[in-house]
């Protein structure tokens, strides 16, 4: 890095330009890490990127992948956008030479909608901490995971192993170390975290792992053989990779839609739209085994992990436009059925929140199924493997809808990147956030950046004998132990793929 925000990468030198939210730090954006993902490369492995002699002027993001507009957070996309789009972001206030703790970040997005470059993902505050920050993009929806006979399943990641081969192969010369990166990711974003750690072909591309509200929807082989026979019938062709490969990505994005929309609503128990239906696939060779099988062998028991999710994860959804229809409390007890519990769990659920409407049952529910017992289960189990895990719940309320959201799905997101005055944080806060709030993500940012240069956030790690749980909240507690009242109903729930 010189005076002039050059940095040369394997690839070819590239030129960065200072941020706007801290001046001592440089930020890259939009690098090709791997060549556009269609043409002859479509639904391919990620191949190398072209390289270039000239400086590269990196001082806007790059074109997301294609996407919708089925969930919050989507990216703009249109058919007239670049399909270049496996490229990543780099933030860094450090010398090539200071070998800096180095944080991956993959982002959420139901893995159908996203990217790298979203206001929340800023990383300025991050890197001025002393972290060099990269984002990226990679394939979502049947780009990234539909199955393509002949082709591998998960594209998607696939490209966030290759962004990690770029940042091994080039990180020192933005003053990150090589050897210190720690992947980072929310939803499905961590859902990646978890399959990154059970993968054999990502061994050795990183050191550490944080992971934010981890889904455990992990789908097999068949399953997604099954989606992609409905995506190209709804498509008008067949399940080959040359047929598919001729349609324009907006085709593909129109028949999934028509595949969800006849998805998730069912006459008996809750009924609601489905949202997405791609997910990580168990069973291949980047994939071999679910990450909760892979983990519990001690697959990556080298790897630190922090781990967590927030108290009230499902409302983002329902409170902000997911249609749920529930006839009675036997409709949920169908839906709790399916969901893998037992007999008699509303009455528990019932019994812990004696005064909540079948909605808020439902939602609360719903969140342990896909994310809280899941993200709890992960840290205990690399724990009992011989690996470190910290674990923590972010129960900090936004008051936002006369405070209806409460913990919600994402709520944790500006706090951990610092970035409080990003519209997500702005809305949730509901306005500018108090003081409380403020001092709450300087702690949360320093957490990260202390896992991240040390695998330590700053509290006891889960030990044999009891889960110790970190509470982030306007004023934080420590727990010795889970003391959750509601635990014991998911013990039998397994969490195979389906």
């Amino acid at each position: 890095m010189d005076a002039e925000h050059i940095v040369t990468t394997v690839n070819g030198p590239v030129r960065g330009t200072p941020s706007s939210r801290s001046g001592k730090v440089t930020v890259y954006r939009g690098i090709p890490y791997a060549a556009a993902p269609f043409g002859e490369h479509r639904f391919a492995a990620p191949r190398p990127a072209s390289s270039w002699e000239e400086v590269r002027d990196c001082f806007e993001f790059g074109a997301p992948p294609p996407q919708g507009t089925q969930l919050i957070g989507a990216a703009p996309w249109s058919p007239d956008t670049s399909l270049d789009c496996l490229v990543l972001n780099v933030w860094s206030a450090v010398e090539p030479d200071a070998k800096a703790p180095v944080l991956v970040w993959i982002h959420g997005g139901a893995y159908i909608v996203g990217s790298g470059s979203e206001a929340t993902y800023e990383g300025s505050h991050l890197a001025a901490a002393g972290t060099v920050v990269v984002s990226l993009n990679y394939r979502l929806g049947f780009e990234g995971f539909g199955h393509v006979p002949g082709r591998p399943d998960n594209r998607g990641l696939l490209d966030q192993m290759a962004a990690l081969r770029w940042v091994r192969d080039n990180i020192a010369a933005f003053g990150g170390d090589p050897d210190n990166v720690t992947i980072a990711g929310e939803s499905a974003g961590a859902g990646s975290v978890v399959c990154l750690m059970a993968s054999p072909e990502a061994r050795g591309l990183f050191h550490r792992a944080i992971a934010h509200s981890v889904p455990g929807d992990m789908i097999t082989t068949d399953t997604a053989r099954s989606v992609s026979e409905a995506v190209a019938e709804a498509a008008g062709v067949p399940l080959e990779a040359e047929a598919l490969a001729a349609l324009a990505p907006e085709k593909i994005l129109e028949a999934t839609d028509v595949v969800l929309s006849g998805r998730g609503r069912s006459e008996e128990g809750v009924r609601t739209k489905a949202f997405t239906c791609y997910a990580p696939v168990v069973g291949g060779p980047e994939l071999p085994e679910a990450p909760l099988a892979a983990i519990g062998r001690g697959q990556a028991r080298e790897v630190d992990l922090l781990v967590g999710h927030n108290t009230e994860e499902y409302r983002l959804f329902t409170e902000l436009g997911q249609q749920v229809e529930i006839d009675g409390e036997g409709a949920l007890a169908i839906t709790a059925g399916r969901l893998g519990l037992k007999e008699g769990a509303v009455r528990s659920y019932r019994a812990v929140y004696p005064d909540a409407s079948l909605r808020e049952l439902f939602n609360q529910i719903q969140g342990d199924a896909l994310f809280c017992e899941y993200s709890v289960r992960f840290a205990e189990t690399h724990a009992a493997a011989g690996g470190r895990a910290f674990f923590f719940r972010f129960a900090a309320q936004s008051l936002t809808m006369e405070g209806r959201l409460g913990a919600c799905h994402a709520f944790d997101l500006p706090f951990a990147f610092g970035n409080l005055d990003s519209d997500l944080a702005v809305f949730l806060c509901d306005g500018e956030p108090d003081a409380g709030m403020h001092a709450l993500s300087e702690r949360m940012v320093q957490a990260w950046r202390d896992f991240a240069a040390t695998g330590d956030p700053g509290w006891p790690a889960v030990r044999p004998e009891g889960t110790v749980v970190r509470v982030w909240d306007v004023e934080d507690t420590v727990r010795e132990k889970d003391t959750s009242p509601l635990r014991a109903l998911w013990a039998d729930v397994d969490f195979a793929p389906r």
